[in-house]
């Protein structure tokens, strides 16, 4: 891959979050959108809590979440 193909942002801790906690991105997003509306540590802290995830994973999938919500 070349350094211009480099995934860069939130997108680049999937690959991790997906071999670690076992489940697709999608599944992550589903569960995000199941609390929609709350702030974005609010929804870090819950999947800290609820599902075990380290906080740079979680910081990551709801920054991805609330930018794709916005923009569909």
């Amino acid at each position: 891959m070349t350094e211009d193909a480099k995934i860069k942002g939130p997108a680049s801790y999937f690959p991790s979050i997906e071999k670690k906690y076992g489940h697709p991105i999608t599944h992550w997003l589903n569960l995000l959108a199941a609390v929609n509306g709350k702030k974005h540590m609010e929804m870090v802290a819950w999947l800290k809590t609820e599902h075990g995830m380290g906080h740079g994973h979680a910081n990551a999938l709801v920054a991805y979440y609330l930018v794709s919500a916005k923009n569909p």
